[in-house]
């Protein structure tokens, strides 16, 4: 897979293209939505010239995968990811489509990140560095990085259009989107959460944090976008794990890594990635699909 020639933008001609996310190309086909997941890789919000072979079959692949896992818990917007199955619209796209799309239900996404966090580390642990709270949450003195916490965290944010999401406090989150809401979104998060942490410690890997989206179809609640993809959560081989450093990660880690490494400032243009750069983290994000859903 991470041999093929990487899919970086999707031209569907026939096809109402609805949005260009940072990875995803958003399809409008009426009363469902395509979901194509591109190989593109973006560092701190700036998409790079250069993207990762079969990083876009990963991510869907993994999103299907724990759809399926975690549908007991909660409905999904995932109708299928078998281009087969989707209908003669997509019929002259299939070979550009094939394995990279999910077709969905159409919800009302909230305004809203659902951030869920096991292990202490990331901005979190910047933030438990300086005021010994995390998003406005007091945590107990003394944890190194990378130490789990005595109960995980619920730290939602909200979504920005440009830029970095802002994280809220729970009250601001419930005066969003309601407090009955907010109180069972919270629950529904953490047991998510813990459910995909302890299915990848059966399989070696750390969970140490994750964010979730959630929507509604006519008053159900639903999980929506990605789940538990290396995009959207910090895995951690149980092999490279050690308190007091930030553990090795199944994601762009070496992707930003290397840019920080060569000086960028994190200001449009970025820098076009090595060969080798781009062989590594597409191995990466491999290795994290074959161990978890294998």
């Amino acid at each position: 897979m991470s041999g093929s020639t990487p899919i970086v933008q999707t031209e569907l001609d026939g096809l109402d293209l609805l949005n260009r996310g940072k990875v995803r190309d958003l399809y409008d086909l009426g009363d469902a939505l395509l979901v194509v997941t591109t190989d593109r890789v973006s560092a701190f919000d700036v998409i790079l010239p250069t993207a990762i072979p079969g990083k876009g079959a990963v991510l869907t692949a993994m999103s299907e995968f724990w759809f399926g896992l975690l549908g007991d818990i909660l409905p999904n917007h995932l109708i299928t990811t078998d281009v087969e199955a989707m209908g003669s619209v997509v019929e002259a796209h299939k070979d550009v489509l094939r394995g990279r799309t999910m077709l969905v239900r159409k919800a009302e996404p909230l305004p809203v990140e659902c951030v869920v966090r096991g292990y202490i580390t990331g901005s979190g642990w910047k933030d438990y560095q300086a005021t010994g709270e995390i998003c406005g949450i007091p945590v107990r003195p003394g944890m190194q990085q990378a130490e789990p916490f005595d109960e995980v965290l619920f730290t939602p944010a909200t979504k920005a259009e440009t830029g970095h999401d802002e994280n809220i406090d729970f009250d601001t989150f419930c005066r969003i989107i309601g407090p009955d809401l907010g109180q069972r979104i919270r629950e529904l998060s953490v047991r998510i959460y813990e459910t995909g942490r302890d299915h990848a410690r059966y399989r070696g890997i750390i969970l140490a944090d994750t964010k979730f989206e959630f929507g509604l179809i006519d008053g159900e609640l639903i999980l929506i976008d990605e789940v538990l993809t290396p995009d959207s959560s910090r895995f951690w081989d149980v092999e490279e794990y050690a308190l007091g450093i930030s553990p090795p990660s199944f994601d762009k880690q070496i992707v930003r890594d290397w840019v920080k490494a060569e000086g960028w400032d994190g200001e449009p243009p970025a820098p076009a990635l090595p060969d080798a750069v781009v062989a590594r983290t597409a191995a990466r994000y491999q290795e994290a699909l074959e161990r978890l859903t294998a």
